[in-house]
């Protein structure tokens, strides 16, 4: 299994567009149209990413890279992560969750933080088992998880 992160171009955007999660995730994650909306109003810090396996497009990723930020545990966030509901149970998640690690190394983050509901128990226990703890803080209505690296 090749996981690997392509940027999103006009070839391909569509494509991002018409992939969904299942109907019991919608509430834990905006649609990849509306995510590529709010990555173009926050160009300076969104890095969004379709995730391909063997080639084909199976999710979407966003992150939120801020260099600039002054605090330097709060400058890289996993924004979004989804898998298509058809690929979901494959893998994909979790190869395209190391893939997504190694990018923040490559590029100088020293952690990554993320934030999700509670009860979104599928990706929490996804999130974990690749490392990430618990903070005790809170984004809104979502826990807040962070790994450092």
């Amino acid at each position: 299994m090749k996981i690997e992160l392509r940027e999103l171009t006009e070839e391909n955007l569509k494509q991002c567009f018409e992939l969904k999660v299942a109907k019991e995730q919608m509430q834990y994650i905006a649609s990849n149209e509306e995510s590529w909306n709010a990555a173009k109003e926050n160009e300076d810090v969104a890095r969004p990413f379709a995730i391909y396996c063997d080639g084909k497009m199976v999710g979407f990723t966003m992150f939120a890279f801020d260099e600039e930020y002054e605090d330097p545990f709060d400058r890289y966030w996993l924004w979004r992560l989804m898998i298509d509901e058809n690929m979901q149970g494959n893998g994909y998640g979790t190869e395209a969750l190391k893939v997504i690690i190694q990018y923040f190394k490559d590029h100088g983050a020293n952690n990554i933080r993320l934030s999700t509901k509670e009860t979104n128990t599928g990706a929490l226990s996804m999130y974990r088992k690749a490392g990430f703890m618990d903070t005790g803080e809170m984004n809104d209505e979502e826990i807040v998880l962070k790994l450092d690296l």
